[in-house]
């Protein structure tokens, strides 16, 4: 049984100061569990906060850093971007690939995910890589096509013989940051058309080691009915991850 994965992605929030502030909190919220199996905690702070968070969060295992956007080149005359290498230097373990905003505000293409996928995975670095679609897309019915589609250039920056695993996140566009929640229904089919073709592409091995989560106004009121859901390994929460007590309580909800 996989074990769930609560991840909190901060956006542009929450600068170095703010990031301490947050910790110190979060660890006066946040009670361990003394038997069974613990969630995996996952935080994409900005990456100017990458080094206060990996300060702030200390030895704590349950606790791991990733940084929200990636370069696929190792250095270069690329204002603004990071490498792999100098997001793994500032303690991430982690990397969001290809989050709707990176597609849709800033143009990001399946080609390019893919050779971020490739880079992350050269050097180290784990992608959990975005993938869902649009209200005019859902409504198109079209959800299967756009959501495969995506996967499938991922994919192929993953090599065949690789030794460690990806994450996939399903985060329906217009369930983000709209208050608007898919509903268990539309979350399980597509949690499992993603499931299917993880198996038909890489084999049932592969299928079953991926976690998949799912994003889309995830909070403290729905995020154990959400983790209840066939195939939902666990979620990647927005704006209720910047709030230390009501993503103390999304963890304890996984």
């Amino acid at each position: 049984m996989r074990p769930k994965v609560i991840a909190g992605n901060w956006k542009m929030h929450h600068g170095p100061a703010a990031t301490r502030r947050f910790f110190s909190k979060f660890f006066g919220e946040f009670s361990p569990r003394l038997s069974g199996a613990e969630p995996t905690i996952l935080i994409f702070p900005p990456a100017i906060s990458l080094l206060a968070a990996a300060e702030s969060k200390g030895g704590r295992p349950e606790i791991s850093l990733g940084i929200q956007n990636i370069h696929w080149e190792p250095k270069g005359a690329f204002t603004g971007e990071h490498s792999v290498g100098m997001a793994l230097a500032a303690g991430a373990r982690f990397a969001l690939v290809g989050h709707s905003e990176r597609r849709h505000v800033f143009g990001e293409t399946d080609a390019q995910v893919e050779s971020k996928v490739a880079a992350a995975m050269r050097e180290g670095l784990t992608p959990v890589v975005c993938v869902g679609e649009t209200l005019d897309e859902r409504r198109d019915s079209r959800v299967q096509e756009v959501i495969v589609r995506q996967l499938d250039a991922a994919l192929l920056g993953v090599p065949e013989d690789v030794k460690n695993s990806i994450l996939v996140a399903y985060e329906p566009v217009w369930a983000i940051g709209t208050g608007e929640t898919a509903t268990v229904d539309d979350v399980a089919d597509a949690h499992g058309i993603l499931r299917r073709r993880l198996r038909e592409v890489r084999g049932d091995a592969f299928a079953q080691e991926v976690a998949i989560l799912y994003g889309g106004s995830v909070k403290p009121a729905n995020a154990a009915e959400l983790l209840a859901v066939a195939d939902v390994d666990g979620v990647l929460v927005g704006g209720a991850s910047l709030d230390p007590e009501s993503f103390a309580r999304i963890v304890e909800s996984g």
